[in-house]
């Protein structure tokens, strides 16, 4: 199932979550499930949310379940969130918390389409009637097995030391550096990477390929560098530790 939620200024926790509506007839209290519920949830314009809303989402990107009243809702298999986010100097929006930013895979910025592309766009079909062509292109529990799959990519020792190494360079030089859970992230999809590309192990290239995309937004909010992007700062992380 997909799901398409617009985040605004006044929208509240219950608004994406869910809540508990008493039931007259049967004089209790009934839990009707919120737009969360679902395998693939886009959240549109992220960061126009107040942090109160913004925190919601946190237990549902770590942990897959949300918890209400005291119980505990699993929330679907596959699962998983992907979001649009405005400039930060756009008006009305709000700074999205490092905890909630570390647990985004990754950041993937599109800028602005090529010309041949957006020549394409002016004269192609109207977009609502090219989202009523969209098929899947595959089932619900194809998609976990090929993310079973991406766990068994082979990760040697080398490998785990050179990720490492740029974990420990990152936390030498950022204040704060990377995470263990974006240890994790970089591992993972390096993984996935490596899998696209017909291997079946992870090699330093697929750690190269990915990592500013994993890293740069974790590194956005170093105090000690303002004025460095986290895109820049991972680059520099990449082309600094060597490679084995």
């Amino acid at each position: 199932a997909f799901q398409r939620i617009q985040f605004t200024s006044d929208l509240l926790p219950a608004d994406i979550l869910g809540n508990s509506i008493f039931d007259r007839d049967e004089q209790q209290f009934v839990f009707h499930r919120g737009p969360l519920f679902s395998q693939v949830v886009l959240i549109d314009e992220v960061n126009r949310a107040t942090p109160k809303t913004q925190s919601a989402l946190l237990e549902a990107m770590e942990e897959q379940h949300i918890s209400i009243d005291g119980v505990t809702y699993e929330l679907p298999e596959p699962f998983f969130v992907v979001a649009t986010q405005n400039p930060q100097t756009a008006v009305g929006t709000f700074p999205l918390p490092e905890s909630q930013l570390d647990r985004f895979l990754m950041r993937i910025e599109l800028g602005v389409p090529e010309r041949a592309s957006e020549r394409a766009m002016l004269l192609g079909m109207d977009r609502r009637e090219m989202l009523k062509e969209l098929k899947p292109v595959m089932s619900p529990r194809t998609l976990i097995e090929i993310q079973d799959n991406v766990r068994r990519v082979h990760a040697s020792s080398a490998l785990l030391d050179y990720l490492q190494d740029l974990l420990d360079a990152s936390r030498q030089r950022h204040n704060p550096g990377l995470s263990p859970r974006a240890g994790l992230a970089l591992l993972h999809a390096s993984q996935a990477w490596a899998l696209m590309n017909g291997r079946d192990m992870v090699l330093p290239e697929d750690i190269q390929a990915i990592g500013i995309t994993v890293m740069g937004h974790r590194l956005g909010h170093d105090i000690e560098q303002p004025g460095q992007s986290g895109r820049t700062l991972a680059d520099n992380l990449l082309h600094s530790v060597p490679v084995p």
